[in-house]
């Protein structure tokens, strides 16, 4: 049985490998409880200020208090074992997932990524469920027109969880696709 997963990810600038995932946060869809957050120590000095600034995280406190990589990949593929078949579910899912993919593949033990070489974007997900254009799938605009709270607070649990809140308006939501 497959679960959905909102996963959502901080990081030091646009690419991984280059900048570093900085802290990562994840929740099953239908059950936001269940929730996984770490702060990661930073693999490399490279960072874009704005992204810094969006976060909010310290890279000189993530140096000395986040975990090594390998155990955040540890930790996160001990939670994934839980479900059987995890799916990853992420707003804008090919930035979140891109680093996620490169942690596992470089830092996990196993290294493998047990979401698979894919990921469940919300985005494409609305466009076509709401047939919606690409500027309308704005997690802003998606909130007003589905009648969610819309405060990205750029923690990454608590930004999985907004995600899964709003997967589950749109999947709730009657389609504007129809069988002719």
């Amino acid at each position: 049985m497959e679960t959905l997963i909102s996963v959502d990810i901080e990081a030091s600038g646009p690419i991984p490998g280059r900048y570093s995932m900085l802290s990562i946060g994840a929740c099953p869809v239908d059950n936001l409880d269940d929730g996984f957050y770490l702060e990661i120590q930073p693999t490399t000095d490279n960072f874009v200020p704005e992204a810094i600034a969006v976060s909010g995280l310290d890279l000189t406190r993530l140096r000395s208090e986040g975990i090594a990589p390998s155990e955040a990949m540890k930790r996160f593929t001990t939670w994934l074992g839980q479900f059987e078949h995890p799916v990853f579910v992420g707003f804008n899912a090919s930035f979140d997932w891109s680093f996620v993919n490169f942690y596992f593949l470089e830092y996990s033990p196993e290294r493998r990524n047990p979401f698979g070489i894919g990921a469940l974007d919300i985005k494409a997900y609305a466009m076509g469920r709401l047939g919606t254009t690409w500027d309308e799938t704005r997690s802003s605009r998606l909130a007003i027109r589905l009648g969610q709270m819309h405060d990205s607070s750029h923690h990454a649990l608590e930004d999985a969880r907004l995600q899964a809140r709003l997967f589950r308006a749109i999947s709730e939501t009657k389609s504007t696709i129809t069988d002719e």
